[in-house]
């Protein structure tokens, strides 16, 4: 069974998390990775679900303001040998549902493209592609998306 607990970035069990999630898109993203690095940042991050599975911490992800009525989908993370179970989707409707508590009307998020797994789950969670925003605009690696959640 999973238990998804709502926290924040201090919380140790999300930083371990988001140690691993690095880890991970550094291989990923290569040279672009130290780009992408400086908007993942999780110190300002009060809105955080970390998943367990028998009492340890298997996944992650957060929320951060976007605009007046959108919230951002930040730092989702499974570790490798628990996925395919549906947990990253399982902490995606909990954002969900948290960003609407918190007023919002949509969600946002960014991630790469070579991020294939990512994409699906986004897709088959009713995300939508939209222009790639901010900081992300004219980046070829980025695929933007966007959900709207009330």
């Amino acid at each position: 069974m999973i238990l998804l607990v709502r926290t924040d970035a201090t919380h140790p069990d999300f930083v371990a998390l988001v140690q691993l999630l690095d880890a991970d898109l550094a291989q990923r993203d290569g040279e672009d990775h130290a780009y992408y690095h400086q908007f993942n940042t999780i110190d300002k991050l009060k809105q955080v679900v970390v998943a367990y599975e028998n009492n340890v911490a298997v996944g992650c992800g957060a929320l951060k303001p976007f605009g007046a009525d959108a919230m951002e989908v930040k730092r989702m993370y499974v570790s490798p040998a628990h996925r395919g179970k549906g947990i990253a989707a399982a902490i995606l409707t909990a954002l969900e549902s948290w960003a609407t508590e918190l007023g919002a009307t949509r969600c946002v998020l960014e991630t790469g493209k070579k991020q294939l797994e990512a994409m699906a789950l986004y897709r088959k969670s009713g995300y939508k592609v939209i222009p790639n925003y901010d900081q992300y605009a004219g980046l070829e690696n980025s695929v933007c998306f966007e959900k709207v959640i009330a």
